[in-house]
């Protein structure tokens, strides 16, 4: 069954707002509106906050006036400030040598994550780490594929986190939409931990479309 117009609007409209946290940026969340913009979706996204904004970028996409890769500047989101901001940010090189440092020596695990995560230089960025380090260091094109993985198991974590916080207590109807709305994140991320993220996913899935009964809480996966 396709996901309401209504629901894949609002997705589409929440990946258009934070874009500039998403790895891959414009060139990865355009690919998706123009797949998945319909044109029920469309009229719903007119309705939207700020969703005429989306639907003429989309219709700029489509007609090849904006390339794939890229936004009109006048169709920024929050009027271009996030982008700004993060473009903005310059490194010192002791926090440049730190961050490589942290990345170069990471152990893909829970602890290497903590570890990554209270490293000075990162964490003055708070969550807007990924988008900030990672245009800092864009012409490191090999600790740009290492930064790449630790950030999917940052967005793993956070994700088995937030799914863990939902079926462990009891759901209400605007909780079940947004995770209607965010379920193709946790469809990407969970699987990441094998079938204990699966199981999971299933559980997300039943509280959609049913109030489960209460389980014990998940534990995060641990490494042998």
């Amino acid at each position: 069954m396709k996901a309401k117009a209504s629901v894949v609007a609002q997705k589409l409209l929440n990946l258009y707002r934070q874009a500039h946290v998403i790895q891959g940026g414009w060139a990865a969340v355009n690919q998706v509106f123009v797949s998945e913009a319909t044109q029920d979706v469309l009229s719903e996204l007119h309705d939207l906050p700020t969703g005429k904004n989306l639907v003429t970028h989309i219709s700029n996409l489509r007609d090849g006036t904006t390339p794939m890769d890229s936004i009109a500047r006048e169709l920024l989101p929050y009027g271009g400030m996030m982008a700004t901001s993060m473009e903005s940010v310059v490194l010192s090189p002791e926090e440049t040598d730190e961050i490589l440092s942290a990345i170069n020596s990471f152990s893909p695990d829970e602890n290497g994550l903590t570890v990554f995560m209270q490293t000075p230089a990162v964490r003055q960025f708070g969550a807007k780490w990924p988008t900030i380090i990672r245009n800092a260091i864009s012409d490191n094109h090999d600790a740009i594929e290492r930064l790449d993985n630790i950030i999917n198991i940052w967005n793993a974590r956070n994700m088995w986190s937030m799914a863990n916080n939902i079926v462990n207590q009891p759901i209400n109807d605007r909780t079940r939409a947004q995770l209607q709305v965010d379920m193709p994140e946790y469809e990407t991320y969970l699987p990441m931990f094998g079938d204990a993220g699966r199981d999971l996913l299933k559980r997300l899935r039943d509280l959609t479309s049913s109030m489960p009964k209460s389980e014990e809480p998940t534990k995060f996966p641990q490494d042998d």
